[in-house]
């Protein structure tokens, strides 16, 4: 391999006048004079330096719909999955019709970086209502495991599916498992529960007939009335409301409410004893983060029709585990921690961009996980989100950080095993983890909490919502808000407008954060993509340019450069429909679809004629281009 730099100075290139630095521009990044001519540097890796260039390979992932073509290119020349196929028209370029807009009547800077995710719910599973929520800024569709059927869940997934292709969207899908949790019962189809002060509640392992007895709560997780002892203290939703144990009658389990509140269907549910949680019944629940690891490898080998009790009995697994693992109804459907197996496979099935996995305790599960999707789906490129809710999570932080493909602060489940006070510093800390490993982050869980039911947040919520924002957090995730609360357009709203002036305001101020940002990569090649992605946002910044161009095949040089957090957005070219789809969680990033070339001059010209012909660049704007196929810095102006 040959590596070698590049350095010419094209005479016409030129900086806006209103974008020359000054030398007090950025305290962080050291800014010299420029010269009448700017430099172009270029980078380039081959195996053989004498070697004779040759047509790219452009592919286009359907994700998940087994059908492909293949076109430009003879089938015989390369080797094509059958779930890929070509642009078939290499003259068109996809970006939805929000950020067209924007950058035409905004320009570039007032383009947001960070990103929203919205859990889809009763309030906005159809379509006019998902369309409402992508014209609003909705980056990923998140969908819970822990509510509805998969029969639900899928037709979520097609209108996406069906808005993304007829309106332009990028709209990844998130899939989030339910987890070890033990969580309430669905309330008996009502869509909440006031639990008053003083008033006597029954939690039963019992399966109830409609109508259920009045103030009685189902809990999921059987051994329940064993675990807790009179006196323990019972948090529902992370202590939106709390009850105390004052006595056990067989399976049920009698709580008095001491803080009133709002109970919502399958709420999760933890319970403390002597101002410590109670740890002890995560290893009675196995689940994808069980460290019953024969159990786990053993269903590796199972279908989603062969996941029943026969075949567990039959792999010698013990009923007492399988009880405390799942319960199957008499519909033969399973719920429980073990349904985590099913929905992964539904998962893989449907080809979800992202599967979030509740209560991760160590790397070996994310591994694990990978391993598993891997052999489930050769052609899959299913990303493994890890949610950090645990105080085993936290302990483990790094590890588990560096084998997923992102992570998500859920706050709530967090906020109910460590003492709130540490919230916010345990946040602070996993979102800088996830910068430096070059890893997306989501925070998540009771940013506009109040908007399920008023239509505008309270200061406090806007406040927290500005200090992710500020963090440098890749996106912040409604979940109640989007889910069932009667305003999730103006809850969308609301977390843009707040990240676009937070954004603005640390752009103006030159905020610059003094972060270290380690090496990530694993060869000599990724360390060459790494030196020029830093080189090139620090010179974005330096030289004001309007925006970033980066061609990459599998993302990777995108997500380097938004890890950098530049002052101007970057547009994302890709070929492939499932990487622009990932693309659309990372910070700053506005993914296109195009195909492209190995040759930057040609992808160059390519893009500005079809940006410029639909107005959402001019001549004159400034730009740097970098590109993982080449490895290459490039500097002009648009033609």
């Amino acid at each position: 391999m040959s590596n070698t730099l590049h350095f010419f100075t094209p005479s016409n290139l030129t900086a806006p006048k209103q974008y020359l630095p000054k030398a007090s521009y950025n305290r962080w990044f050291p800014v010299t004079s420029l010269s009448p001519k700017l430099i172009s540097i270029k980078a380039s890796t081959s195996a053989d330096p004498n070697s004779s260039t040759t047509s790219p390979q452009v592919l286009i992932s359907d994700n998940g719909t087994g059908a492909g073509e293949i076109l430009s290119f003879t089938p015989q020349e390369y080797d094509t999955p059958p779930s890929q196929s070509f642009l078939s028209d290499s003259s068109s370029i996809d970006v939805d019709a929000v950020t067209e807009v924007e950058l035409k009547e905004n320009g570039f800077r007032s383009t947001r970086r960070t990103k929203m995710v919205c859990t889809i719910g009763p309030a906005t599973c159809g379509f006019e209502e998902l369309e409402a929520l992508a014209v609003g800024g909705m980056n990923v569709a998140r969908i819970n495991m822990c509510h509805g059927t998969r029969e639900w869940h899928k037709r979520v997934i097609e209108r996406v599916r069906r808005l993304n292709e007829e309106k332009g969207f990028a709209v990844a899908i998130m899939m989030d498992t339910e987890g070890s949790e033990i969580h309430m019962g669905d309330l008996g189809g009502a869509s909440s529960a006031k639990a008053e002060d003083g008033e006597i509640w029954t939690f039963s392992v019992r399966a109830f007939d409609l109508p259920r007895p009045e103030r009685t709560i189902n809990v999921n997780y059987d051994g329940f009335a064993e675990d807790v002892k009179v006196g323990d203290e019972l948090l529902v939703d992370g202590g939106m409301v709390r009850f105390d144990v004052i006595e056990k009658i067989g399976p049920d389990v009698k709580c008095r409410c001491t803080d009133p509140g709002l109970m919502l269907p399958r709420a999760n549910l933890t319970f403390w004893r002597d101002g410590s949680l109670v740890r002890e019944r995560n290893a009675m629940l196995p689940t994808i983060s069980s460290k019953v690891n024969s159990f786990q490898k053993s269903i590796l080998t199972l279908t989603l029709e062969e996941l029943q009790f026969g075949h567990f009995f039959a792999l010698g697994v013990e009923s007492s585990l399988i009880n405390r693992a799942c319960r199957v109804n008499s519909d033969k459907s399973v719920e429980g921690p073990m349904n985590d197996w099913l929905d992964i496979d539904y998962g893989i099935a449907e080809g979800v961009d992202f599967i979030a996995i509740s209560f991760v305790k160590s790397a070996e599960v994310i591994n694990h996980l990978k391993s598993y999707i891997a052999a489930r789906s050769r052609d899959s490129d299913i990303a493994v989100i890890a949610k950090i809710e645990s105080i085993d999570s936290l302990k483990n932080l790094e590890e588990i950080i560096q084998a997923s493909d992102g992570a998500m602060v859920a706050r709530g489940d967090l906020g109910a095993q460590i003492p709130l006070e540490q919230v916010p510093s345990a946040q602070q800390k996993i979102v800088q983890i996830c910068r430096q490993l070059n890893k997306p982050v989501i925070v998540a869980s009771q940013l506009l909490e109040s908007m399920i039911e008023y239509p505008t947040p309270t200061r406090a919520e806007v406040a927290d919502v500005s200090e992710a924002v500020r963090q440098r957090a890749d996106a912040l995730m409604l979940s109640g808000e989007s889910a069932m609360g009667q305003y999730p357009d103006k809850a969308l709203a609301v977390l843009r407008s707040v990240s676009v002036r937070i954004e603005k305001w640390w752009r103006e101020e030159k905020r610059y954060e003094a972060m270290e940002l380690p090496a990530v990569g694993s060869s000599f090649s990724d360390s060459i993509s790494e030196e020029i992605c830093s080189s090139a946002a620090k010179m974005a910044n330096n030289l004001g340019v309007d925006a970033l161009f980066v061609y990459t095949k599998t993302g990777h040089m995108a997500s380097l450069l938004s890890r950098c957090r530049p002052d101007c957005p970057i547009f994302a070219f890709t070929s492939t429909k499932s990487v622009r789809r990932r693309l659309n969680l990372q910070w700053g990033l506005i993914p296109f679809r195009v195909s492209f070339s190995d040759d930057m001059e040609s992808n160059l010209n390519k893009t500005f004629s079809l940006l410029k012909a639909r107005g959402m660049i001019k001549s004159g704007d400034l730009v740097i281009a970098v590109s993982d196929m080449l490895q290459s810095i490039q500097v002009m102006n648009v033609p």
